[in-house]
């Protein structure tokens, strides 16, 4: 699960302070080896798993890491346990080929971790309303208890197919959280005017949670990329292959590159992840200020 943010200002910085972090958004880390260390099944498709090793790097909440799978594909999973804990963990719900390889995986196998890195830090300053669509419950849980100790005014809207698809329901506090089986009514009627909204779900939620926002400050993560909006159409060249690509103006280089070479490195493709890099381009995003995209590495 990767993610984007609108409107953080200079609250990140205060934030890293007051939960004892130390990575910056997007910060590279080494690849760590980490085992696994316990797996659980916590909803209907959905496993947990926790993964242990030596002197585990500081994360704060809204910290993903991402998994160098045996197969050759990365997936980010947004870590969803306790910052002061010695494991990390994540739950994974299958979706596709990375998904059900994660979850292939058994205590005591050993998997090649790199993070934690933060695309979607939380401030720490109330009143706040977090919205968490399924899954997406992974980033806003660790938001929602450092709320809760922090004492802050928050309240947490929950929505998901049904509670059997609904993962840590079970751990949320009691008392400030809405939860809601299926799509309809208004997501942020909760919402403190002024205060912040915090919001991870699919696409539709999103839609939903931009359409409804006034003058609250608003955070989000995606499960997928934002699409491309007043793109312009682009040559790509690949000058290693030797062949040129047309990128049409609502495609991304990637998106075209996948096309002629399906097994070219990405993840998140929304451009903090850094796995597409390709000599400083990040080809899910990046597009030439002209009419061509030269590649030297491809």
């Amino acid at each position: 699960m990767l993610g984007g943010l609108t409107r953080f200002g200079a609250l990140y910085d205060a934030a890293v302070t007051r939960f004892g972090g130390r990575a910056r958004p997007g910060a590279a880390r080494d690849a760590l080896w980490l085992t696994l260390v316990e797996r659980s099944q916590v909803a209907d498709g959905v496993v947990s798993l926790r993964l242990g090793g030596p002197a585990l790097p500081a994360w704060q909440p809204g910290c993903h890491v991402d998994l160098h799978l045996p197969s050759g594909l990365r997936r980010q999973y947004s870590l969803c346990g306790d910052p002061a804990e010695d494991t990390y963990r994540i739950a994974v719900r299958e979706v596709g080929a990375g998904s059900r390889e994660v979850q292939a995986l058994r205590v005591g196998d050993r998997i090649q971790v790199r993070g934690p890195r933060n695309a979607f830090p939380f401030a720490g300053i109330g009143p706040v309303l977090f919205v968490a669509g399924g899954i997406g419950i992974t980033a806003i849980l660790p938001m929602v208890h450092a709320a809760a100790r922090r004492g802050l005014d928050w309240r947490l809207v929950y929505r998901g197919r049904s509670t059997a698809t609904m993962p840590f329901l079970d751990e949320l506090p009691a008392g400030r959280v809405d939860v809601r089986i299926g799509r309809g009514g208004a997501l942020l009627a909760d919402a403190s005017p002024g205060g912040a909204v915090y919001c991870c779900g699919p696409a539709s939620m999103l839609d939903q949670v931009r359409a409804e926002f006034s003058s609250r400050w608003l955070h989000f993560e995606r499960f997928s990329p934002p699409p491309i909006v007043d793109g312009r159409p682009f040559a790509v060249e690949l000058r290693r292959s030797g062949v040129t690509l047309d990128v049409p103006a609502d495609r991304s280089a990637l998106d075209v590159i996948r096309d002629f070479r399906p097994s070219v490195a990405y993840s998140c493709r929304q451009g903090f992840c850094g796995t597409c890099d390709v000599g400083g381009v990040r080809i899910c995003v990046d597009r030439p200020t002209g009419d061509r995209l030269v590649l030297e590495e491809l």
